[in-house]
């Protein structure tokens, strides 16, 4: 980071609050350094997960005070209005300080205020947008930026200059060993994880199927990760039922996730951004249930690209039965051939390039 000033490209990325955003966001500040010299701020909200994954990566991060618009009550929203202008008036003098030549925004809290605080000092914006429908943050700004990276072209339609980017992603998703046909017959491996912090209907309802889809598909072991709060009360479920304990382990989290997608035949999964890329670049077949309460429906109708692409099922949480989900898992599982072809299908939707092309992008409205 000690770039001659004049020189170096001056970056500020604003927002987050989930992985979804943030992730993608830090991939996009590595490439930006790997392309040159370029020095970076992130901007974000204490209470987003930017706080902590911001300095781990080893980035500058200002925290201000911005709260929700979307999808709350009419209190909240009014208290965030009240409190908008001094965040915009808070991220003005900030990039007056930092003087950036460019103001990314990823959407999320912070991303609102700072990129408007640059529109009206003139200072060019890139939006980022990972979902099919752009967050509120995004929407307010969309027709103003100088340019957008989405992910999902229909998200295009809501911005001035968009290209379809796809999500930055990991490089290690891209290079998974590949499972050997045999293994998939003889030995099927079902990976079930709910996002950071687990999925409360998946660690309810597998339980309940663990001793039928085990009985139906001969040879299959389940790594199931269940989040914090909630992984003493799923291993308890499974050890419930009496079945077989060396074919299933429950885990509050699960690390190196790129050698457990490497693992797995079959993933059963939440529909967020950046899981669903990471399924695309993995070329992993999934069945996907999405989040009902997420801003926008977004988790639905990424999981809707997935299996418009036949690349994934799509589960909706109020059509999840015990017997609905046993019998698509069983189905697939039993069907080596099937989770091949998704397999094919779910890598056309991957975007190998994602970081690049957007630092280039940043490069170019810089000038």
């Amino acid at each position: 980071m000690q770039h001659d000033s004049k020189s170096a490209l001056r970056v500020v990325i604003a927002g987050g609050g989930t992985g979804g955003h943030i992730i993608p966001a830090i991939a996009i500040a590595r490439q930006l350094q790997a392309g040159g010299p370029a020095e970076l701020l992130f901007l974000g909200t204490p209470r987003g997960l930017e706080s902590r994954l911001v300095p781990q990566a080893g980035f500058p991060l200002t925290l201000i005070k911005v709260g929700q618009l979307n999808n709350v009550s009419l209190l909240t929203r009014a208290r965030t209005l009240v409190d908008l202008p001094l965040s915009i008036g808070r991220c003005v003098a900030l990039l007056r300080r930092f003087q950036p030549n460019v103001v990314i925004g990823v959407g999320g809290y912070a991303s609102g205020p700072a990129m408007l605080a640059a529109q009206l000092l003139r200072i060019p914006t890139l939006a980022f947008e990972p979902n099919a429908v752009p967050g509120l943050a995004n929407r307010l700004v969309g027709k103003r930026v100088a340019a957008a990276a989405v992910n999902f072209a229909p998200a295009a339609a809501y911005f001035r200059n968009a290209q379809v980017t796809g999500i930055p992603v990991r490089d290690e998703f891209f290079h998974l060993a590949e499972r050997p046909a045999s293994d998939t017959a003889q030995h099927p491996h079902l990976l079930v994880f709910g996002g950071s912090q687990g999925a409360r209907v998946l660690n309810n309802t597998l339980p309940q199927i663990i001793s039928g889809l085990l009985a139906t598909v001969p040879g299959l072991t389940v790594l199931h990760q269940a989040g914090a709060r909630h992984a003493e009360a799923t291993q308890a479920a499974y050890a419930a039922t009496g079945a077989d304990p060396a074919r299933w382990q429950v885990h509050a989290f699960l690390d190196d996730m790129p050698a457990r997608f490497a693992a797995a035949d079959l993933i059963l999964a939440r529909s967020g951004a950046s899981t669903v890329a990471e399924l695309a670049a993995a070329g992993k077949p999934a069945v996907l249930v999405p989040f009902p309460q997420a801003a926008d429906d977004h988790q639905r109708k990424n999981a809707e690209v997935m299996a418009e692409a036949g690349a994934a099922v799509m589960i909706l949480e109020a059509e999840l039965t015990p017997d609905r989900l046993c019998r698509e898992l069983a189905q697939l599982l039993a069907s080596p051939e099937e989770l091949s072809a998704m397999s094919a299908r779910a890598r056309t939707l991957a975007h190998v390039d994602a970081a690049e092309v957007i630092a280039r992008m940043v490069r170019r409205i810089a000038r």
